[in-house]
Protein backbone atom coordinates (compact mmCIF):
# COMPACT_ATOMS: atom_id res chain seq x y z
CA UNK A 1 0.00 0.00 0.00
CA UNK A 2 1.25 3.46 -0.96
CA UNK A 3 2.53 5.54 1.91
CA UNK A 4 -0.30 8.97 1.70
CA UNK A 5 2.41 12.01 0.90
CA UNK A 6 2.35 14.27 3.93
CA UNK A 7 0.68 17.90 3.41
CA UNK A 8 3.61 20.72 3.85
CA UNK A 9 2.16 23.64 5.33
CA UNK A 10 3.62 26.82 6.17
CA UNK A 11 4.73 26.11 9.33
CA UNK A 12 6.83 23.21 7.96
CA UNK A 13 8.65 25.20 5.30
CA UNK A 14 9.52 27.98 7.79
CA UNK A 15 10.86 25.51 10.15
CA UNK A 16 13.01 23.54 7.18
CA UNK A 17 14.32 26.60 6.19
CA UNK A 18 15.87 28.08 9.40
CA UNK A 19 17.53 24.39 9.88
CA UNK A 20 18.68 24.30 6.46
CA UNK A 21 20.26 27.87 7.19
CA UNK A 22 21.79 27.35 10.22
CA UNK A 23 23.17 23.39 8.90
CA UNK A 24 24.64 24.87 5.91
CA UNK A 25 25.65 28.39 7.34
CA UNK A 26 24.05 30.56 4.26
CA UNK A 27 20.90 30.93 2.76
CA UNK A 28 19.97 28.97 0.02
CA UNK A 29 20.69 30.06 -3.47
CA UNK A 30 17.37 30.36 -4.70
CA UNK A 31 13.98 28.31 -3.92
CA UNK A 32 15.33 25.27 -6.53
CA UNK A 33 18.11 25.25 -3.92
CA UNK A 34 16.19 24.93 -1.16
CA UNK A 35 13.37 22.52 -2.26
CA UNK A 36 15.85 19.91 -3.63
CA UNK A 37 15.85 16.81 -2.45
CA UNK A 38 12.72 18.08 0.38
CA UNK A 39 9.16 16.15 0.78
CA UNK A 40 7.50 19.39 -1.14
CA UNK A 41 7.76 20.65 -4.76
CA UNK A 42 8.55 24.30 -5.84
CA UNK A 43 4.72 24.89 -6.58
CA UNK A 44 4.20 23.98 -3.14
CA UNK A 45 6.60 26.47 -2.02
CA UNK A 46 4.71 29.24 -3.91
CA UNK A 47 1.39 28.18 -2.42
CA UNK A 48 2.65 30.10 0.68
CA UNK A 49 5.78 32.30 -0.26
CA UNK A 50 6.62 34.26 -3.75
CA UNK A 51 10.48 34.78 -2.50
CA UNK A 52 13.17 33.27 -0.37
CA UNK A 53 12.74 36.82 1.11
CA UNK A 54 9.51 37.34 1.58
CA UNK A 55 9.73 33.74 3.82
CA UNK A 56 12.69 35.51 5.48
CA UNK A 57 10.26 38.06 6.63
CA UNK A 58 7.57 35.90 8.10
CA UNK A 59 9.78 34.07 10.04
CA UNK A 60 10.81 37.68 12.35
CA UNK A 61 7.07 38.49 12.00
CA UNK A 62 5.64 35.04 13.67
CA UNK A 63 8.79 35.90 16.81
CA UNK A 64 5.96 38.97 16.94
CA UNK A 65 3.36 36.92 16.64
CA UNK A 66 4.48 33.97 19.25
CA UNK A 67 5.33 36.82 21.59
CA UNK A 68 1.88 38.58 21.87
CA UNK A 69 -0.07 34.79 21.58
CA UNK A 70 1.71 34.60 24.75
CA UNK A 71 1.08 37.76 25.95
CA UNK A 72 -2.29 37.24 25.54
CA UNK A 73 -2.16 33.89 27.26
CA UNK A 74 -1.73 35.94 30.51
CA UNK A 75 -4.69 37.51 32.18
CA UNK A 76 -2.83 39.96 34.22
CA UNK A 77 -1.06 41.14 30.92
CA UNK A 78 -4.93 42.34 30.05
CA UNK A 79 -4.87 44.67 33.15
CA UNK A 80 -1.32 45.97 32.53
CA UNK A 81 -0.77 50.04 31.86
CA UNK A 82 1.23 50.77 28.57
CA UNK A 83 4.65 50.48 30.00
CA UNK A 84 4.28 47.36 31.64
CA UNK A 85 2.93 45.87 28.59
CA UNK A 86 5.69 47.07 26.53
CA UNK A 87 8.28 45.94 29.11
CA UNK A 88 6.50 42.41 29.17
CA UNK A 89 6.29 42.44 25.21
CA UNK A 90 10.33 43.05 25.23
CA UNK A 91 11.00 40.30 27.98
CA UNK A 92 9.03 37.87 26.19
CA UNK A 93 10.20 38.69 22.64
CA UNK A 94 13.81 38.27 23.56
CA UNK A 95 13.42 35.11 25.32
CA UNK A 96 12.03 34.03 21.66
CA UNK A 97 14.61 35.61 20.63
CA UNK A 98 17.59 33.92 22.35
CA UNK A 99 15.53 30.45 21.74
CA UNK A 100 16.43 31.09 18.12
CA UNK A 101 19.81 32.86 18.54
CA UNK A 102 21.81 30.59 16.15
CA UNK A 103 19.27 31.82 13.66
CA UNK A 104 18.77 35.51 14.01
CA UNK A 105 22.46 36.41 14.28
CA UNK A 106 23.46 34.57 11.09
CA UNK A 107 20.96 35.77 9.05
CA UNK A 108 21.30 39.32 10.48
CA UNK A 109 24.68 39.19 9.54
CA UNK A 110 24.44 37.21 6.35
CA UNK A 111 25.23 40.66 3.97
CA UNK A 112 28.45 43.05 4.55
CA UNK A 113 25.44 45.47 4.04
CA UNK A 114 23.34 45.99 7.04
CA UNK A 115 20.78 47.28 5.87
CA UNK A 116 20.10 44.76 3.25
CA UNK A 117 19.75 42.42 6.68
CA UNK A 118 17.32 44.56 7.73
CA UNK A 119 15.19 44.29 4.94
CA UNK A 120 14.15 40.81 6.68
CA UNK A 121 12.32 42.71 9.58
CA UNK A 122 9.96 44.94 7.31
CA UNK A 123 7.18 42.89 8.37
CA UNK A 124 8.03 42.58 12.12
CA UNK A 125 8.60 45.93 12.04
CA UNK A 126 4.44 47.04 10.50
CA UNK A 127 3.35 44.78 12.72
CA UNK A 128 5.23 45.91 16.01
CA UNK A 129 3.99 49.69 15.39
CA UNK A 130 0.39 48.48 15.33
CA UNK A 131 1.12 47.23 17.94
CA UNK A 132 2.52 50.15 19.98
CA UNK A 133 -0.52 51.98 18.31
CA UNK A 134 -2.75 49.69 20.37
CA UNK A 135 -1.84 49.64 23.56
CA UNK A 136 -1.03 53.37 23.74
CA UNK A 137 -3.25 55.16 26.07
CA UNK A 138 -4.81 58.90 26.95
CA UNK A 139 -1.66 58.80 29.89
CA UNK A 140 0.28 59.20 26.86
CA UNK A 141 -1.53 60.98 23.97
CA UNK A 142 -2.03 64.64 23.62
CA UNK A 143 -5.38 66.63 24.74
CA UNK A 144 -5.35 68.04 21.02
CA UNK A 145 -6.90 65.76 18.58
CA UNK A 146 -5.17 67.81 15.86
CA UNK A 147 -1.53 66.75 17.35
CA UNK A 148 -2.78 63.15 18.04
CA UNK A 149 -1.96 61.19 15.09
CA UNK A 150 1.72 63.12 14.33
CA UNK A 151 2.11 62.35 17.99
CA UNK A 152 1.16 58.30 17.71
CA UNK A 153 3.25 58.53 14.49
CA UNK A 154 6.42 59.57 16.37
CA UNK A 155 5.55 57.15 19.40
CA UNK A 156 5.84 54.43 16.64
CA UNK A 157 8.71 55.28 15.10
CA UNK A 158 10.78 55.61 18.35
CA UNK A 159 9.40 52.70 19.51
CA UNK A 160 10.44 50.88 16.83
CA UNK A 161 14.04 52.94 16.99
CA UNK A 162 14.54 51.81 20.78
CA UNK A 163 13.44 47.57 19.77
CA UNK A 164 16.38 48.02 17.03
CA UNK A 165 18.80 49.04 19.41
CA UNK A 166 17.94 46.92 21.82
CA UNK A 167 17.82 44.00 19.33
CA UNK A 168 21.62 45.63 18.42
CA UNK A 169 22.62 45.30 22.20
CA UNK A 170 21.37 41.67 22.53
CA UNK A 171 23.20 40.72 19.19
CA UNK A 172 26.43 42.07 21.42
CA UNK A 173 25.46 40.67 24.83
CA UNK A 174 27.94 37.69 26.15
CA UNK A 175 26.39 38.15 29.56
CA UNK A 176 25.43 34.75 31.69
CA UNK A 177 21.78 34.65 30.53
CA UNK A 178 21.90 37.94 28.91
CA UNK A 179 21.25 39.53 32.02
CA UNK A 180 22.89 42.48 30.05
CA UNK A 181 19.93 43.02 27.95
CA UNK A 182 17.59 42.64 30.69
CA UNK A 183 18.47 45.59 32.53
CA UNK A 184 18.92 47.33 29.38
CA UNK A 185 15.65 46.59 28.58
CA UNK A 186 13.97 47.67 31.61
CA UNK A 187 15.74 51.28 31.48
CA UNK A 188 15.23 52.20 28.09
CA UNK A 189 11.70 51.62 28.24
CA UNK A 190 11.71 53.50 31.96
CA UNK A 191 13.75 56.56 30.38
CA UNK A 192 11.32 56.25 27.04
CA UNK A 193 8.24 55.96 29.09
CA UNK A 194 9.47 59.33 31.37
CA UNK A 195 10.08 61.42 28.16
CA UNK A 196 6.67 60.41 27.02
CA UNK A 197 4.82 62.13 29.61
CA UNK A 198 2.90 64.59 28.00
CA UNK A 199 2.08 66.68 30.84
CA UNK A 200 4.53 69.90 30.14
CA UNK A 201 3.51 69.44 26.02
CA UNK A 202 -0.21 69.56 26.86
CA UNK A 203 0.44 73.01 28.92
CA UNK A 204 2.96 74.31 26.45
CA UNK A 205 0.32 73.90 23.67
CA UNK A 206 -2.34 75.47 25.87
CA UNK A 207 -0.33 78.12 26.46
CA UNK A 208 0.26 78.56 22.71
CA UNK A 209 -3.67 78.72 22.00
CA UNK A 210 -3.50 81.55 24.53
CA UNK A 211 -1.10 83.17 23.44
CA UNK A 212 -2.67 83.00 19.59
CA UNK A 213 -5.82 84.12 20.85
CA UNK A 214 -4.73 87.02 22.66
CA UNK A 215 -2.76 87.88 19.69
CA UNK A 216 -5.98 87.47 17.61
CA UNK A 217 -8.60 89.13 19.33
CA UNK A 218 -6.72 91.89 20.73
CA UNK A 219 -6.31 93.74 16.88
Amino acid sequence: MATKKKIITRDDIVSIYMNDVLEAGKRPASVFHFVKGKDFTEAEFYAFFGTLESLEKEIFRLFFVNTIDLLNKNTDYLEYDMKNKMLSFYFTFFEILTANRSYVLQTLKADLNPIKNLVQLTSLREAFKEYVAEILTDDYRLEQERFQKFQEKTIQESAWLQLMLTLKFWMSDASAGFEKTDIFIEKSVNASFELMNVAPMNHLLDFGKFLFKEKIYSR
